[in-house]
């Protein structure tokens, strides 16, 4: 799903009716009010993003929309532009310090909001200015055209809305250094290896699965766990006669998968990913999802930051959305 609406004409031109007058007027209504009461108190940097749901939507949007820009991302955990596009925005509403809020809402918990916004896919970002609902784009952006938009939408706040954003205190709610989660985590590592060393890929997989069971997030746990699942699938395999089904049923989804897994061993790394890539563009249901599940996984065996699961994650998307 392609970008679109990035030039932000949609916000000039709902700026420009009859309602953005009334909009105006609540904005300045609710900062003196604030101002009667000493001020907007400054917010912390991890208060610029903040989860919404249906019942505290009109507090945490539609009222704060009156002071600062609200960004709406709405996203959902099986999707996959969405895990790319999140993190920067995130990243942008506390770099951009309080000039707008960043507000996410899971569309499979709040399925009224995504119907009321007349949303079609996802990842889709909209804002809220002064109660005004404005289309932003829908699905992954390059970050300099986001940061264009966003820079758009400030300078839309500003001069038809008065919206001069909210204070951040940088040093509110700073935190030390990330404490070490607790766990005998070398030892478990030092066990998974030799468990490798020694050919016992179940052993492997279960040390591995101990250290993510304390720590989901331990990335040389996740990395070996990919791994050590990946050698356990094709151990055993008869390579040619793996690629001989493969080759004679390409709609034999089991096939194509299993081929995948031994195109990554052996080192074709965009082999395995254009491959099933290309089940999941060619199936629906059951066998969609188990093609892109496994692609997920050989992902997390070659890493997030490779360009190549980069392009293939892109691919993916394109053929999803």
């Amino acid at each position: 799903m392609q970008p679109r609406n990035m030039s932000m004409s949609g916000v000039v031109d709902l700026a420009a009716v009859k309602a953005a007058g009334e909009a105006k007027a609540k904005a300045e209504q609710a900062r003196a009010q604030a101002a009667r009461q000493g001020g907007a108190a400054a917010v912390a940097p991890s208060a610029l993003v903040i989860d919404v749901d249906e019942a505290g939507f009109e507090r945490d949007v539609l009222q704060r929309s009156a002071e600062v820009p609200v960004v709406i991302d709405f996203w959902a955990e099986w999707c996959e532009p969405c895990k790319q596009l999140g993190p920067l925005l995130e990243r942008l509403a506390v770099e951009y310090n309080g000039r707008f809020l960043l507000a996410k809402v899971d569309v499979d918990a709040n399925q009224m909001l995504m119907q009321q916004f007349g949303i079609q896919g996802i990842p889709a970002v909209f804002a809220v200015v002064a109660g005004q609902a404005l289309p932003l784009f829908q699905g992954a952006a390059p970050e300099a055209q986001i940061r264009q938009t966003l820079d758009q939408l400030i300078q839309v706040g500003e001069e038809r809305f008065g919206l001069t954003g909210i204070a951040v205190d940088a040093e509110a709610g700073e935190a030390g250094p990330a404490p070490v989660p607790a766990g005998p985590y070398d030892a478990l590592l030092e066990a998974a290896m030799s468990a490798l060393d020694a050919g016992d890929l179940a052993g492997a997989v279960q040390a591995y699965k101990n250290v993510l069971a304390d720590d989901p997030g331990h990335p040389e746990a996740k990395l070996g766990l990919a791994q050590a699942e990946l050698l356990a699938r094709v151990q055993g395999m008869d390579p040619q006669q793996v690629r001989k089904n493969a080759a004679d049923d390409p709609a034999d989804v089991t096939a194509q998968i299993a081929a995948a897994d031994l195109d990554l061993v052996g080192g074709h790394v965009e082999d395995a990913f254009s491959r099933l890539v290309d089940v999941v563009r060619r199936t629906a249901g059951e066998d969609r999802d188990a093609a892109r599940l496994r692609l997920l996984e050989l992902f997390e065996v070659i890493g997030p930051d490779d360009p190549r699961v980069t392009a293939a994650r892109q691919a993916l998307a394109r053929v999803l959305f």
